[in-house]
């Protein structure tokens, strides 16, 4: 009988943490979790949840450049609770998590 060899398996390090810094006036949202119920309690599948308008800054940038070569102040800083457009930044993935990325202009307030 002929045995065939078999490779090692390679043990799956831990996931990177990967530090995302947005530039200028950019920030770096973490989405709430979506509703997975209805308030009569019906279960919602993935593909009929209404993607929350809410989240948690997780990094700002270094502000606006203005005219005059000087950087202005950001007017939210990480770890603020804000409101913005459903359709407000792009769309990143990293290690399994979704992250916004946008503007500080396209968020519309910040949740105290």
């Amino acid at each position: 009988m002929a045995t065939t060899a078999t490779k090692p398996r390679k043990k799956k390090s831990a996931p990177k943490k990967i530090n995302l810094q947005p530039l200028g006036d950019r920030v770096v949202v973490q989405r709430e979790d979506a509703e997975e119920t209805t308030a009569g309690g019906i279960v919602l599948p993935d593909s009929a949840r209404e993607k929350p308008a809410r989240g948690t800054i997780i990094s700002v940038g270094d502000g606006r450049l203005l005219d005059d070569g000087t950087r202005g102040e950001m007017q939210v800083k990480k770890g603020d609770k804000v409101l913005f457009t459903s359709y407000a930044g792009d769309t990143i993935r990293l290690n399994d998590d979704e992250y916004l990325l946008m503007r500080e202009d396209e968020i519309l307030a910040v949740i105290e």
